[in-house]
């Protein structure tokens, strides 16, 4: 089935930067016929975009999450692809990557409900076949046997040399009030993941996003919703096992990041919290500097978790927001040429 965007606009006077009008972006709105539409990745794979998000009934509870993907070639019209489900589980947050052998792989998260009662977590995986026109039921991964938990979230995979490596956040049924466990853990096939090392950040971490860089840095981006609230970037080097955390000067939601070009500076999305106030924004780290918001994307209420791909002369973000009253996809298209001004700007 093929959809056409529902809304589109050019950006001449939503977005701004210290008071000034932003041009070079533009934003769709790409779907919005489920209850709730939220939590979105997107992925280059043969020629085509795949952008992933949950659909179900509200933000969290119950177990009618599902995970619907998207195609699109150009990033004009989107086709259905696949609409993944399991029952007994609320499938979330799934996060798209490529595999060393040529499929697209979707993590997923998976909360275990029995008469509406949360009792455990085990996340999924789901795979596309060669062209990436069908996937795979959910099917659970295997979790090193050391660390397994009641509540394992492993939030997103980045493949490096063969290896997939991810972050498993774990955390009893007390959530904030009870413990909770960040160990990076690698795999080879998509379903089995071991231990490799534990990251010791306090503060309730979570969601995470890894990156590696040309040079063979690992950098995590992890959110926390305890004490200060403010993200960190963990950094380690090959094999990962002695890390250097340093405090970010904002909260994160829905983390992600990219290297640009030449690895010298890195490109972030996350939700912006302004009291109750929250928004989805884009956030630029200059070489040594801090993060610097240089973009706030038209967002509001139940927003955030941004899928980023750099394509052509574009830098495509996913996001979903509830600006408009109902929780929506939308994909921004901004400018590669008017990310670079806007950075040899900052300060």
């Amino acid at each position: 089935m093929k959809l056409r965007p529902l809304i589109f606009i050019f950006m001449c006077c939503a977005f701004y930067l210290k008071g000034q009008a932003l041009e070079n972006v533009q934003i769709t709105k790409i779907w919005d016929k489920g209850e709730h539409n939220a939590f979105t990745d997107l992925i280059r794979f043969k020629g085509h975009f795949y952008c992933v998000f949950r659909e179900g009934s509200g933000h969290v509870g119950g177990s009618d999450g599902k995970i619907r993907i998207l195609e699109s070639k150009e990033g004009k019209t989107w086709n259905e692809v696949a609409l993944l489900e399991k029952k007994g589980f609320d499938l979330r947050d799934a996060k798209l990557s490529i595999t060393p052998e040529g499929r697209i792989m979707v993590i997923i998260g998976g909360s275990i409900y029995v008469n509406k009662i949360l009792k455990g977590r085990i996340p999924h995986v789901s795979f596309s076949n060669a062209s990436g026109s069908a996937f795979s039921a959910p099917e659970p991964i295997e979790i090193d046997p050391s660390i397994v938990s009641w509540g394992d979230w492993i939030w997103r995979v980045t493949w490096h040399k063969g290896i997939g490596y991810g972050i498993d956040y774990q955390v009893g049924p007390d959530e904030r009030k009870g413990p909770t466990s960040l160990y990076l853990v690698k795999t080879r096939d998509g379903k089995k993941f071991s231990k490799v090392s534990k990251l010791e950040v306090s503060g309730f971490p979570n969601e995470a996003t890894i990156r590696i860089d040309k040079q063979n840095t690992m950098y995590v981006m992890i959110r926390r919703e305890l004490e200060d609230k403010m993200g960190v970037m963990a950094k380690s080097t090959f094999p990962f096992e002695d890390w250097t955390i340093q405090k970010m000067p904002m909260r994160l939601g829905g983390p992600n990041f990219i290297f640009d070009k030449n690895q010298a500076n890195i490109i972030a999305a996350t939700r912006i919290h302004e009291g109750t106030t929250m928004s989805t924004g884009i956030f630029v780290k200059k070489g040594s500097e801090d993060f610097k918001e240089i973009i706030r994307l038209p967002s509001g209420g139940d927003t955030s978790y941004a899928g980023m791909v750099t394509y052509g002369n574009y830098l495509w973000v996913t996001y979903y927001s509830s600006h408009e009253g109902k929780t929506s996809i939308y994909l921004a298209k901004i400018s590669k040429s008017y990310l670079k001004k806007v950075i040899h700007q900052l300060n």
